[in-house]
């Protein structure tokens, strides 16, 4: 059975939703990287964050997510020049989804965003798969965390490779289909600004309680 999840930002500004919602059409992991945790730290949503520094985050089928309201609030950042695109409402720092390119058609959502927070993103996708990039987690690393996780790899190629064929990267939220360029503004975070925010991320940020603030 699959549903449909709504998310939107912190103001309500944005809204959209994910359809063909189910335990099978998305994958749902635990990401413990830098990256992850110095984007949510540059939006000011350590909020976002659990205790150990990890993003939980459902990766959808681009096709799937459809914004109803609040587009012309959407802007994107990649903390390198040749980084993930990280999506955000700028109206209130909240995040909307990360991807790569349109060659790799992913949508990675953090579950804090969707209506019901935590428990909504259990009852609409099912528990997290995994976690992976341990190594940068706060404290004593989540089991399973560390090193190659094969059941997430390979659960993410596959739901990839299905949603290539079936033709699910388009209509895709984020980049025109004609140019495969981003449909919103992108900007890159400067150096000095990236490294400022190492410092408050695992596995020993110098901040002390950086990632609950």
């Amino acid at each position: 059975m699959t549903a449909t999840a709504t998310l939107h930002c912190r103001c309500g500004s944005v809204e959209a939703r994910v359809t063909n919602a189910s335990t099978t059409t998305v994958n749902r992991c635990l990401c413990y990287c830098d990256d992850c945790q110095a984007f949510l730290h540059h939006l000011d949503r350590a909020d976002l964050l659990d205790a150990a520094g990890g993003s939980d985050i459902v990766q959808v089928a681009p096709a799937s997510l459809t914004f109803s309201r609040g587009t012309e609030h959407i802007v994107g950042l990649r903390l390198t020049p040749k980084g993930l695109y990280r999506w955000y409402a700028d109206c209130c720092k909240t995040p909307l989804g990360n991807t790569l390119t349109p060659a790799l058609p992913f949508v990675g959502i953090v579950t804090g965003v969707f209506e019901g927070g935590v428990r909504g993103a259990d009852e609409a996708f099912g528990k997290p798969v995994g976690g992976s990039f341990g190594e940068f987690a706060i404290g004593v690393p989540p089991e399973g965390s560390i090193g190659v996780n094969l059941r997430i790899i390979l659960r993410t190629l596959r739901l990839v490779a299905t949603w290539r064929l079936r033709g699910r990267t388009w209509p895709h939220p984020f980049f025109e289909r004609a140019t495969r360029a981003p449909s919103r503004p992108v900007n890159i975070l400067p150096r000095a600004e990236r490294e400022a925010l190492r410092k408050l991320c695992g596995p020993r940020p110098a901040v002390p309680g950086a990632q609950t603030s």
